[in-house]
């Protein structure tokens, strides 16, 4: 299921890519997780904006910050192999997740807590889910409108 997942990202990946790369995909959405429950508890829109920068890097660019952190440092203390550049399904999902990031911050910013606290968790939730399992919802959705009535498209390996 994992695998369908990652393709639904815009992955290519063997099944044994999958499997030596299990830590690695998950190193840049699980340290976000991680920062943003920290920023959501703090309820902090300092810390919001900041994330979206870093989310803002990651849709525009060829890789998550963290993913620099996990090819250049991290990954050798697990002997695992460098996670390859993002797909741009991937990007694009990166680029609610911003939109997301910037609408909570906002939220903090004018006092608006009650709404700032359901959206950041709603957040968490979606990080979540692509941290554990690889499920990323906006990925899903883009791969349901790049062929609509034909269920989930898989990614197309670049020529």
């Amino acid at each position: 299921m994992t695998g369908a997942n990652l393709e639904t990202q815009g992955y290519c990946l063997t099944a044994a890519e999958r499997r030596e790369l299990w830590l690695g995909l998950r190193f840049s959405t699980g340290t976000c997780l991680l920062l943003t429950a920290g920023a959501l508890v703090a309820g902090s829109p300092a810390l919001f904006l900041g994330l979206a920068a870093i989310g803002a890097f990651a849709a525009f660019g060829p890789r998550h910050p963290f993913d620099y952190v996990w090819n250049g440092a991290v990954r050798h203390a697990f002997g695992a192999p460098p996670v390859p550049t993002s797909p741009a399904r991937r990007r694009h999902a990166f680029k609610v997740a911003t939109l997301w990031m910037l609408v909570v911050a906002g939220l903090f910013s004018i006092g608006a807590q009650t709404a700032a606290v359901v959206a950041g968790a709603l957040l968490l939730g979606a990080c979540a889910t692509v941290t554990v399992a690889n499920l990323c919802i906006p990925s899903l959705l883009l791969s349901l409108l790049d062929r609509p009535g034909e269920g989930v498209a898989p990614a197309r390996r670049p020529t």
